[in-house]
C-alpha cells in the first residue's frame, strides 16, 4: 500500500505562483513513478504532469508546459508541482497518484494509487 497527501492548494490570483507538494509512504519512494493530476467543476479528470522513478523522465500537458515543472525528493519521499503563471483556467483540485511501474504515464487508469486532492483556486 502506499498513501499519499497532497498540500500546498489555496486561493491565488491570476499570474503568480503556487506550490503542490504530495508526501508518500507506505513503499519505498523509488519504486513507483508519481504524476498529478486535477479535476475542474463539471470537468473530467486531466493529467498534468508525471515523473520517472529517478526523476529523470517527465511529460507534461500541453496546457501547462512551460509553466509546470514536476520534481521528486527521494530524501523527503515528496513530489513536488511547481506552478508558474497561474490562470483561471487552472483551477481545479489536483490529485498526486503513484504508478509501480517506471513509465511515465499519462492515463489515470494506469496509476495505482491516489492522495485525496487539494483544491487549487486562481482568480482573475
Amino acid at each position: 500500500q502506499v498513501q499519499l497527501v497532497e498540500s500546498g492548494g489555496g486561493l491565488v490570483q491570476a499570474g503568480n505562483s503556487l506550490r503542490l507538494s504530495c508526501a508518500a509512504s507506505g513503499r519505498p519512494f523509488s519504486n513507483y513513478a508519481m504524476g498529478w493530476f486535477r479535476q475542474a467543476p463539471g470537468k473530467e479528470r486531466e493529467f498534468v504532469a508525471a515523473i520517472s522513478r529517478s526523476g529523470y523522465n517527465t511529460a507534461y500537458a500541453d496546457s501547462v508546459k512551460g509553466r509546470f515543472t514536476i520534481i521528486r525528493d527521494t530524501t523527503k519521499s515528496t513530489v513536488y508541482l511547481q506552478m508558474n503563471n497561474l490562470r483561471p483556467e487552472d483551477t481545479a483540485v489536483y490529485y498526486c497518484a503513484a504508478d509501480l511501474t517506471n513509465v511515465v504515464r499519462t492515463s489515470q487508469r494506469e496509476y495505482d494509487y491516489w492522495g485525496q486532492g487539494t483544491q487549487v483556486t486562481v482568480s482573475s
